[in-house]
C-alpha cells in the first residue's frame, strides 16, 4: 500500500498573485508572466515535472511526479533526500517589483514510529543573497497531510531590483530518517503532495512600486 502511495504521489507548487487585501499583495493592474527557465534536480529530473500557466497569466503551477524522499526495503540509498530547484523569469510591468511575503507548504507523509522527516526551503534574486533555509520537522509515527508556512516581516522581504533583470530561484528540500525504524522492513516517505494530488505549495507575493527616474 505505502508503494503505491509513493509511486502515485504527486506534488503542485504554484506562485500566485493574490486578488488583494493586505497592504502589498495588491498586483499591478497590467498582465504579468512568468517565465520557467530551467528546472533541476533529484525531485524533479527531466520528463518528471510539467509546467502550466494559468489562464490570467497571473500564476503558474507546476506538477511533479517524482518529488519525495524515503526509506525503506525498497528505496535505493540516496532517496532519502529530494531536492528541486526552479529558475524563473518574472515578468511585471514597467514600475513595479515584487517580493515574496510568504509561502505554504503542504504535503503528505507516512513515518513509522521512530522516524523522521524534513521540508526546507529557500529562495533569493540571481547576484543576490540567498534567503535563510526555513526547516519544519515532523516524526513518526505519521500518516497524514503536513503542512507549513514561511512568512517575512514586512520590513525584511526582499525585492526584486527595479529596473534590473533577475532571475527568482527557489530551493525545495525534501528528508527522511529511519531513525530508530527498521528501514529493512518497513517504509518511511515524506511527499510534497496529498494521496490525490491536490496539494499546493503557494509563493504570496508583495508589490511596491519603483521610484521614477
Amino acid at each position: 500500500m505505502l508503494n503505491t502511495l509513493a509511486a502515485a504521489a504527486l506534488a503542485m507548487s504554484t506562485i500566485i498573485i493574490p486578488p488583494g487585501g493586505a497592504p502589498g499583495t495588491t498586483p499591478p493592474p497590467d498582465i504579468i508572466t512568468i517565465d520557467v527557465v530551467t528546472i533541476n534536480g533529484s525531485g524533479c529530473k527531466a520528463g518528471t515535472a510539467a509546467v502550466a500557466v494559468s489562464p490570467d497569466n497571473k500564476a503558474f503551477t507546476v506538477t511533479y511526479s517524482e518529488f519525495m524522499a524515503q526509506v525503506g526495503p525498497e528505496a535505493k540509498p540516496t532517496d532519502f533526500r529530494k531536492n528541486c530547484q526552479l529558475n524563473l523569469r518574472v515578468n511585471v510591468p514597467s514600475g513595479f517589483t515584487y517580493g515574496i511575503a510568504s509561502t505554504d507548504y503542504r504535503g503528505f507523509a507516512h513515518l513509522e514510529r521512530g522516524a523522521t522527516a524534513l521540508e526546507k526551503a529557500n529562495y533569493y534574486f540571481q547576484g543576490m543573497s540567498q534567503t535563510e533555509y526555513r526547516q519544519h520537522n515532523y516524526a513518526g509515527p505519521l500518516s497524514d497531510d503536513w503542512q507549513a508556512t514561511d512568512t517575512t516581516d514586512v520590513a525584511s522581504i526582499v525585492y526584486h531590483p527595479c529596473g534590473e533583470k533577475r532571475n527568482f530561484n527557489i530551493n525545495t528540500e525534501l528528508r527522511v530518517a529511519a531513525g530508530t525504524s527498521d528501514p529493512k522492513k518497513v517504509t518511511s516517505f515524506i511527499a510534497m503532495d496529498s494521496t490525490d494530488g491536490s496539494i499546493e505549495t503557494t509563493y504570496h507575493f508583495a508589490w511596491k512600486t519603483c521610484p521614477k527616474p
